[in-house]
């Protein structure tokens, strides 16, 4: 079926498997600045200098000549930064079934930032109850539902964030058992040894930098760091080196990074668990929205 707007007319292409969205969200996230260098990163290409960027949104379908997709279904995954998208690789979708909850909610918690989370910590992280845990970046949109999930575990976590208001935030509305403004920290290694006089258990990394410096320092035998990002190197045209490695040694502790692409498959088992939290409000979630695409 065409798609008239104006006087242009939209059509998927017969036998093409592809799908026309109208664009209905979509995710500004930290992975984008890889995007913007030349050589991208080596999971996704970088971005083509005068064509629309690609990211993560909710859209709805004009239009298909997919199997799996139909007219008036709606979707989350890969998309366009643009009104209208036409998606010729439309495998990496997800059809949302459960519309029960706010749309916007499968740009974050119901979609690459809540799989990110859940996979990172349950899955690398493998947590047991009494754990000692540390998030970074801890209110942005993985690292305040890390938190959530450690607390469901019955684990002690505190969280880092760069603003006053942020770190009220993580205490008082996501349930951390301790915050502190890593700004106002002179001694990033001294700062975690207050927080945790007994070591951490459990760090799951969006930082890098300096930050994993201090980390590793506190490290209790045997931890794990899973690393989900590091944005403090993102801008950077040298990232800085980590030190003190030869304590990974003598603490035996596991650094894995992992990639949410790998736990599309659990994506069922995600929802099934999420679903629930949301609903009986032992999950909460904070999104900044804004209507419209802004040009700078």
């Amino acid at each position: 079926m065409a798609i008239t707007i104006g006087n242009i007319k939209l059509k998927v292409p017969a036998g093409s498997k592809a799908i026309l969205v109208k664009n209905l969200y979509l995710s500004c996230d930290p992975y984008m600045r890889h995007l913007m260098r030349s050589q991208g990163s080596l999971l996704l290409h970088s971005y083509t200098p005068g064509s629309p960027i690609t990211g993560f949104g909710v859209a709805k379908a004009l239009d298909s000549d997919h199997p799996d997709f139909k007219e008036g279904d709606l979707v989350w995954g890969t998309t366009g930064w643009e009104e209208y998208s036409l998606l010729t690789a439309p495998e990496g979708l997800f059809k949302i079934q459960h519309s029960d909850v706010p749309l916007s909610y499968y740009t974050g918690i119901l979609g690459m930032p809540g799989l990110s989370a859940y996979a990172g910590f349950y899955e690398v992280c493998s947590p047991k109850k009494g754990k000692y845990v540390f998030v970074s970046a801890a209110s942005g949109a993985v690292g305040q539902l890390v938190g959530q999930f450690a607390k469901l575990m019955g684990c002690n976590v505190v969280g880092s964030k760069a603003k006053k208001e942020k770190v009220e935030l993580l205490k008082n509305k996501f349930g951390f058992d301790d915050a502190f403004n890593y700004k106002q920290e002179h001694d990033l290694t001294a700062a975690l040894k207050r927080y945790f006089p007994e070591g951490i258990d459990i760090y799951f990394e969006n930082v890098g930098g300096k930050m994993l410096d201090a980390v590793i320092l506190n490290m209790r035998i045997h931890g794990r760091i899973t690393v989900c990002g590091m944005i403090s190197q993102y801008n950077l045209d040298q990232p800085e080196g980590v030190h003190n490695l030869m304590l990974i040694v003598y603490k035996r502790v596991r650094i894995e990074g992992f990639s949410v692409f790998d736990y599309y498959p659990q994506y069922s088992k995600f929802l099934d668990f999420v679903l629930p939290s949301i609903k009986d409000g032992k999950i909460k979630y904070v999104e900044d929205v804004a209507e419209g695409i802004l040009l700078w």
